[in-house]
Order: C-alpha cells, then structure tokens, then sequence
C-alpha cells in the first residue's frame, strides 16, 4: 500500500469511513426535503398554536399594563399564587420524591396500579379533582368531618385549601420526573455505600438524593408551574375569596367578565412565567436527541 493509500485510510478511520460519511450525507440529503402533505398540516398545526399566544400579545394593554399589573386586586392575587404554588411544591418535594424511590427502587404486588393511581390526577378533569377533594377533606367528607369534629381544622374554602388542591394536580409531574431519573441512576452506588456501613436511608440521603438532583429541579419546577396555573380543583375545592382564595387564574376568569384589560394583564403573566419555566428546562425537554 502506497504513502497515499495509507493517508487516506488514516483518514477514512478516524472520519468514521466512507460508508458511514455516506449514511450521514444520505441523512442530511433526506431531512431537507419536506414532503407536501406533511409540509402543509404542520404549518396548520404551528398556526394553530401560536394564533391565541400572538393575539394575546397584540391585544395586550401595554401602555397600562403598569398599572394594572400594581393594582391592589391584582397584585393580592398574584402574591396569593406565588405563595400557594410555592407551598404545594414544597409539599410535593416532602411526600413526593419519597413516593418516587419506592417506585422505582422497590418490588411489591400492584407497584404498576399504585403508579397508575399518582398518574392519575394528569388525566382527571381539575373539576373533578376538586369534588373528589370535597369528598374526602370537605366538613362531611370521609377524611374531613373527622378533622372537624376532633381537631375544629376546616380545609374548603381556605388557603390551605388553595395549596391542598394545588399539590394534588401538580404533585405526579414531580413524582414522573424523579422516578425516571431514579430509574436512570445507578442503584451500585447505594449498594456500595451499604455495603461500606451505611443505613439505607443515609445511602438515600448522602448518595442518592445528590444523584438525582437535576431531577429533583426539574420536577419541582414543572410542579411549581402547574400549581401556579391551576384553576379546576381549585375553584371547586377552595372557592373564589379576594386575598384568601383567589389566586391569578381565578382572578383571570372574574376580571374578564369586568375588566378585560385586568385578565389581559394576568394572562401574560402567566404567558411569561410558562416561557420562563420552558426556557429554564430545554436542556432537559427541548434538545433533540
């Protein structure tokens, strides 16, 4: 083999050869080109999506939007929300990652149904999220007319009530979030902190909870954004009350009957918080494998 040769399978090797340029030209050869019928409802469908947002945005009172966004009610509202959401994620954090790890490190009969049953509240309509609130925590409910008669602790219609019905909704996305990057981590390192003298919980709090960190942000801030937008379970659940209750959803949905201009305000607040939250997570949601 000549000196040429030999360069030219030095280089063919550390390119990856000339089969596997040829699958990449192939690759990039087919991505530029976008069928029609493909082309045309994937337009429809971006339009589709972005028209309420880009409408929004032209309609928006922006040389009010100072003052709408300082006004006693609305500024009560939003300090009420921010509070609550912050609330029901910390709640979420306390019962929510352990509930993660016994998921996805534990064997037991109907692991599947259990975690079928903390998926559940993704799918179930907030409404009926907030009478099955009503049912079990209400004065006369399973849970509730004990809490009542034994302790005098009533939870609809107040703002722990808020952040009860706030945790309930936005608590899975913590809980889908941490299992999967349990699932991802590597159970030898608590084997090996074990096997080195260390309790199983000791194993979970010095190694495993520092593994599984990111994960942790990541839920935490997809729960604090679906508590933050809730409005379903909690209108059922904690009613609608100026500076108890009332949290920006709500008050979107009483200021557009009144004051469009108000809802307008709010609603990009909670346009910018959604950016806000997917901005901070596209390492994680939005990279292209």
């Amino acid at each position: 083999m000549t000196q040429l040769d030999k360069s030219g399978a030095a280089a063919d090797t550390l390119t990856g050869g000339p089969r596997r340029r040829r699958v990449r030209a192939q690759g990039r050869v087919r991505r530029r080109g976008v069928p029609l019928p493909l082309l045309v409802p994937a337009l429809v469908g971006l339009a589709f999506l972005l028209l309420p947002l880009v409408a929004l945005l032209l309609r928006a009172p922006w040389r009010d939007l100072p003052e709408q966004l300082t006004s006693p009610e609305v500024w009560q509202a939003l300090q009420l929300s921010l509070l609550c959401a912050t609330a029901a994620t910390a709640v979420s954090l306390v019962i929510g990652v352990p509930l993660a790890w016994v998921l996805a490190r534990t064997e037991f009969p109907g692991r599947g149904l259990v975690r079928a049953l903390v998926t559940l509240p993704l799918v179930l309509p907030p409404v009926v999220g907030g009478v099955a609130l009503l049912m079990a925590l209400g004065r006369n409910g399973v849970v509730g007319q004990y809490l009542d008669s034994w302790f005098g602790i009533t939870l609809p219609f107040t703002t722990t009530g808020v952040v009860i019905a706030e945790a309930f909704v936005a608590m899975p996305f913590l809980v889908i979030s941490v299992e999967g990057t349990l699932r991802a981590a590597d159970p030898r390192y608590e084997e090996a902190a074990m096997t080195l003298g260390a309790s199983r919980f000791t194993a979970f709090r010095r190694v495993t909870l520092p593994l599984i960190a990111p994960g942790i942000a990541a839920g935490s801030v997809l729960a604090w954004a679906r508590a933050l937008g809730e409005f379903g379970a909690t209108i059922t659940f904690a009613g609608n009350f100026p500076g108890r209750t009332q949290t920006m959803p709500l008050a979107v949905y009483l200021a557009l009957q009144s004051d469009p201009a108000a809802a307008i305000a709010l609603s990009l607040v909670l346009l910018a918080v959604s950016i806000a939250v997917l901005a901070g997570l596209r390492d994680r949601w939005m990279t292209a494998s």
